[in-house]
């Protein structure tokens, strides 16, 4: 690319067809795309309300598909109503129960692995724990935890409950995450003591306590994951470890369901080009196309595993490492550093084990 401003660093003219197997075999192939876009031209309300009746599971249908009577602030589905946890868990376990649905590995390369039933039962936990803590629906929690299964588990959790959770990404400052915590108004925050980050451990307990020093006047409790194991403070009455708060609380926990246009998270910018700016996702119209672009984009199948190397911090890692491979009742990999750091093979050597 280049013009009179600007010239490329780097003109890339290969290009790289898959094989004829592979793409016969693709979920969207050409004529499957022709299709899909015909349809949608067509009639776009009806195309997206026969996905959503098709692909997500309703507590109470919807009537409306779309309702723009107060554009541009558009409704989806809004009559409905349904709970993206038991989209994302309780579905699956009559069928799926044993799948692996998440394969973990930590930075210093000790592994874990949950099946459908084993992950259901973790977020259940926790999700009592929750209310334990007198959380209800529509009240925000903050997570600022490492990447790790137990962020998808507090995220599952707090959907369960309809409680509006807001994920801060781990390498974000003390000052960062006060900022979004009282802008949030979040009376919970769900942290852990640390993680293990290109060969350091980052202190995330501590962070947290700055963060609760500088402000936050709406939190009311902090569950704290333990992972590195290193020496941190814990307030009386108001700090409690996550293996405590859930080791006496049953391991089921009814989903609370929801209308459509609930809010399911709210994430912020980075604050790279100012004051972060918090983005609110509902829960139908973001599940449903968190759902069918992993099925689409990435052609995800049955028996794949799947590996979004973005950290839950942000959206990518929201919609293809929790919410859509999960509603797909797919396997995904999670991996708890950076896979370039210290040395890129370490990339490739995930990949092949």
């Amino acid at each position: 690319m280049s013009s009179d401003n600007f010239q490329s660093v780097l003109t890339e003219t290969r290009v790289f067809p898959p094989s004829a197997e592979f793409a016969a075999a693709a979920r969207v192939n050409a004529a499957k795309m022709a299709e899909l876009r015909a349809a949608a031209a067509a009639d776009f309300t009806g195309f997206w309300g026969a996905y959503a009746k098709s692909e997500l599971s309703w507590a109470t249908p919807f009537k409306t598909v779309l309702d723009d009577s107060k554009a541009p602030n558009y409704r989806w589905f809004h009559d409905g109503t349904l709970n993206a946890s038991y989209n994302c868990l309780d579905r699956h376990l009559a069928t799926k129960g044993d799948k692996i649905a998440i394969r973990y590995e930590g930075e210093k390369g000790d592994t874990r692995n949950y099946s459908y039933r084993e992950l259901h039962a973790e977020v259940c936990k926790l999700a009592n724990a929750i209310k334990a803590k007198g959380i209800v629906k529509g009240d925000r929690v903050v997570l600022y935890l490492p990447h790790s299964p137990e962020a998808v588990i507090a995220m599952q959790a707090c959907a369960r409950l309809g409680v509006i959770h807001s994920v801060v990404f781990g390498g974000f400052s003390a000052t960062a995450l006060r900022d979004r915590i009282e802008d949030t108004g979040a009376k919970l925050v769900i942290t852990a003591d640390g993680n293990q980050r290109g060969g350091n451990v980052v202190d995330l307990k501590k962070a947290c306590d700055e963060a609760l020093a500088l402000g936050c006047p709406t939190v009311q409790g902090v569950i704290v994951a333990k992972r590195t194991g290193h020496a941190i403070t814990m307030k009386d009455g108001r700090d409690a470890w996550w293996h405590e708060a859930t080791a006496k609380v049953p391991t089921d926990c009814e989903p609370v369901n929801v209308d459509a246009e609930h809010p399911l998270f709210l994430l912020y910018t980075s604050g790279s080009t100012g004051k972060p700016k918090g983005i609110q996702h509902c829960t139908g119209g973001y599940l449903l196309g968190a759902m069918l672009s992993a099925q689409w984009v990435f052609d995800l199948k049955e028996d794949d595993l799947f590996w979004c190397t973005a950290d839950v911090g942000w959206v990518t890692g929201h919609s293809y490492v929790t919410y859509g491979p999960l509603a797909n009742g797919a396997t995904v990999m999670i991996y708890e550093g950076v896979p370039t750091v210290p040395d890129a093979g370490r990339f490739w050597k995930i990949c092949q084990d």
